[in-house]
């Protein structure tokens, strides 16, 4: 590089010193000496011929550079011999541990071969020793284990004999707890064995204290067919009360002492699988052995040729659980659940009770249900009968929406698949007749002005009344599923119902300001804005939120919609809204259309007004609206007046909000833009519609004006002094001719416009407005 530097140096004389420079190009692959050097002159130098001055300074620089790489290369050169030795001497060394390590390894091995092979007869006879003393252990354990079982039936047999029957249910409930840790044993015979005195002891027992408690129970009158106040006993408290409450007591805690070899035992009586019912455990037993009569009356009455068991009168049996829950629940919650608090057991007397009886219930629906299944009559009244019970035993007897209910029933797939196609089937039948009755397009809140602000017809709110009862029928489903499924009927009957406003509509489109086109519109916003409220609702929002679950399981949305789903930015019922709103908008600007022509119609006079002769306002006592505005204004008023009273409110303001507009483009555009005025025409016009049109609009808003912006300001430009109007044209005209610079002191066309009051209308609207006045003065421009 030094080199380089010296024979530049050298030739800085060459050729006028032309240092126009010359593009080396790089050579990524290797080390470009010429690049670096180019580049290194190119920045000490540049074109500069003065620079070449530092040429000296910049060899030295160079020279000490070189000097100390050398000596960097020097030391390097030296070091690096002294570690390839060393890392050789240390891979010398490892090699030779190495060695020695396998050496021994190798010794090591045939030592322990040699020592394997002399100590095989002795392992093999240890082995055989070994395997003596396990099965010795194991017949021991065995033996230790019957001889435990043994012990406690004697145990129990004792107690049984000195008649401490608390002692011997205490011994069973033990020796159940270790036939459950058992199972896990494949000792079966020793199983067979502990699960027969179990049973044996468990049959002894159960018979006894279940012979005893029924005593008790009958002492008590048990069990109650009549309200708590009618009772011969139960909670009265004759002589011996405490002695019978007492021994009830005892008995109903032994029992409960029983309840761990009852569950081995017995085998509860399940449903099928199809009828998916929650997991619950087992009857305690002293409530069963309670329920004992109760079932025995159940089935005797609600089971074969007996008179009462007919498929067409499922409230009977219905009701008589309902009775035999409120009869005896008193006694149950004053009696029963203090002993069991006392026990230390977390059952709930009542809901055990409850949830017994409910299920005599879920067998009865689950053996009648298949052959009503097929008869719409029969299967709906048994739906609205099982509906009816669900909502007396949730309201009134607290039952828990975690136990196994009617609803489940109900849900199986079969049944409810009818229960949906039968729902459908009434629904359709009941807009059928509600559309078709006399009094469909009639409020019934008419004549009730507070109540009647939506001017709901009839079949409107008793079709959203049938949605609602729907809803009430099924949001106790047990399963989100089934709840979408019945939420996907309600959508389509909104569907339904809105198909049919529309063919009614399109019927009544010649009379778009009739009574009934007007009915059908209040109709279709209720039941839109009815929709939007429930779309809130705690009920709805939860099947929102399972609905995006299965949306986005199956993935048969878009991204976005899962996005809005998942935000509340969207609801279940949108999809319906959206088309109500829809209908609601086409049938408001066909009555706007209609209005509108006839308002057109009814101003082609007043279009055709000498607004340039008319005499001023000097000329004239008392000014006086346009005879030719008349036609137009009465149709105006007539309309607002009729569909005021037509309409609900907010349809009505949307109404008269979109016809406001209409007209005030139609005016301004058809009659101002289209003629010249004088001072006079200019006054009559502003007299026409600020003290007769916009008072027509005053009734509905404060200040009607804002709604006709393009008259309203079209009359102030029109009815300028003549000063203003010169001086307003001069600012328009030096604005469009020098807009991006102005004069400091000279106002902008906006602001001067501002000033005016003008706002809406655009500075070239402006000009063209000064332009249809009439009369100027001679300026002598």
């Amino acid at each position: 590089m030094l080199l380089c530097v010296n024979s530049i140096a050298d030739k800085e004389d060459m050729a006028t010193v032309n240092v126009t420079k010359k593009e080396v190009t790089r050579d990524l692959d290797h080390c470009d000496i010429p690049y670096y050097v180019s580049e290194f002159v190119e920045r000490e130098v540049g074109n500069d011929y003065d620079s070449l001055r530092k040429l000296g300074s910049l060899i030295d620089k160079l020279s000490e550079n070189k000097k100390q790489l050398e000596e960097q290369v020097l030391t390097v050169s030296s070091e690096v011999p002294k570690r390839i030795q060393k890392a050789l001497k240390n891979a010398e060394d490892s090699k030779k541990s190495l060695n020695r390590l396998l050496e021994e390894e190798a010794l090591l091995s045939d030592a322990i071969d040699s020592h394997l092979l002399k100590a095989e007869p002795w392992m093999e006879e240890l082995g055989v020793l070994i395997s003596q003393v396990e099965e010795i252990e194991r017949h021991l354990s065995y033996l230790k284990w019957i001889s435990r079982i043994e012990e406690l039936s004697d145990n129990i047999q004792q107690y049984l004999m000195t008649n401490n029957v608390p002692e011997a249910a205490s011994t069973l409930a033990f020796m159940a707890e270790l036939d459950i840790k058992l199972q896990e044993s494949s000792c079966s015979h020793l199983l067979a064995f502990v699960r027969s005195t179990v049973k044996f002891w468990h049959k002894i027992l159960k018979d006894k204290l279940s012979s005893d408690f029924e005593e008790v129970l009958t002492q008590l009158r048990w069990p109650f067919v009549g309200p708590p106040q009618s009772q011969a006993f139960g909670l009265a408290a004759p002589a011996n009360a405490p002695d019978i409450y007492n021994n009830l007591e005892t008995l109903f805690c032994q029992l409960l002492k029983l309840q761990t070899s009852d569950e081995l035992l017995t085998k509860p009586k399940q449903l099928p699988e199809k009828y998916s019912l929650p997991p619950s455990p087992p009857i305690i037993l002293p409530i069963q052995i309670m329920l004992n009569p109760l079932q025995k009356r159940f089935k005797y009455h609600f089971t074969g040729n007996k008179p009462t068991n007919v498929l067409n009168k499922p409230e009977w049996y219905l009701t008589q659980v309902l009775m035999w829950i409120g009869n005896h629940s008193k006694f149950l919650d004053d009696k029963i659940q203090p002993i069991l608090d006392k026990a230390g057991s977390s059952v709930n007397a009542g809901l055990e009770f409850s949830r017994a009886l409910v299920m005599l219930i879920l067998e009865k629906l689950a053996a009648d249900i298949p052959f009503l299944l097929y008869d719409d009559a029969l299967f709906c009244h048994l739906v609205d009968e099982v509906l009816q019970f669900e909502r007396e035993l949730y309201s009134v007897h607290g039952y828990l929406s975690t136990l196994p209910s009617c609803m489940h029933i109900l849900s199986e797939e079969s049944c409810f698949q009818r229960w949906l196609t039968v729902e459908k089937k009434f629904a359709l039948q009941k807009m059928d007749s509600m559309l078709s009755s006399e009094a469909a397009w009639i409020s019934q809140y008419k004549d009730i002005t507070d109540v009647d602000e939506m001017k709901v017809p009839d079949c409107a709110e008793t079709f959203m009344t049938l949605l609602l009862v729907i809803t009430d029928r099924y949001k106790n489903l047990p399963t989100a599923s089934r709840k979408l499924q019945f939420l996907g009927l309600q959508k389509e009957l909104v569907d339904d119902f809105r198909i049919r406003l529309t063919q009614v509509m399109k019927e009544e489109s010649r009379a778009s300001l009739g009574f009934r086109y007007c009915a059908i519109l209040n109709a279709v916003n209720y039941i839109a804005t009815v929709l939007a409220d429930w779309a809130d609702n705690v009920f709805f929002l939860q099947l929102q939120q399972a609905e995006l679950e299965v949306c986005a399981e199956s993935s048969t949305v878009s991204q976005l919609q899962l996005g809005q789903l998942a935000s509340m930015e969207s609801s279940v019922f949108d999809e319906m809204i959206n088309l109500l709103e829809r209908l609601k908008q086409d049938m408001l600007s066909r009555q706007v259309h209609h209005v509108f022509k006839e308002v057109t119609d009814a101003a082609k006079l007043y279009k055709k007004e000498r607004w340039l002769s008319l005499p001023s306002q000097a000329e004239q006592a008392v000014m006086s609206l346009s005879s030719t505005a008349c036609p137009m204004l009465l149709t105006l008023r007539d309309r607002l007046l009729q569909l005021e009273q037509q309409l609900c409110h907010s349809l009505f303001k949307i109404f008269w909000q979109m016809l406001a507009e209409k007209v005030d483009t139609f005016i301004y555009q058809e009659i101002i833009m289209a003629n010249h005025f004088n001072e006079g025409g200019a006054a009559q016009l502003q007299f026409d519609m600020s003290r007769n049109l916009f008072p027509l609009f005053s009734h509905y808003c404060k200040r009607p004006e804002n709604y006709f912006k393009h008259i309203k300001e079209a009359c102030i430009i029109l009815n300028l002094n003549v000063g203003s109007a010169l001086l307003l044209k001069d600012v328009l005209q030096s604005a469009s001719e020098n807009e991006s610079s102005l004069k400091p002191n000279q106002p902008s066309a906006t602001a001067a416009l501002n000033e005016l009051g003008v706002y809406k209308l655009a500075q070239r609207d402006v000009e063209i407005l000064l332009n249809l006045r009439a009369i100027w003065p001679n300026t002598g421009k």
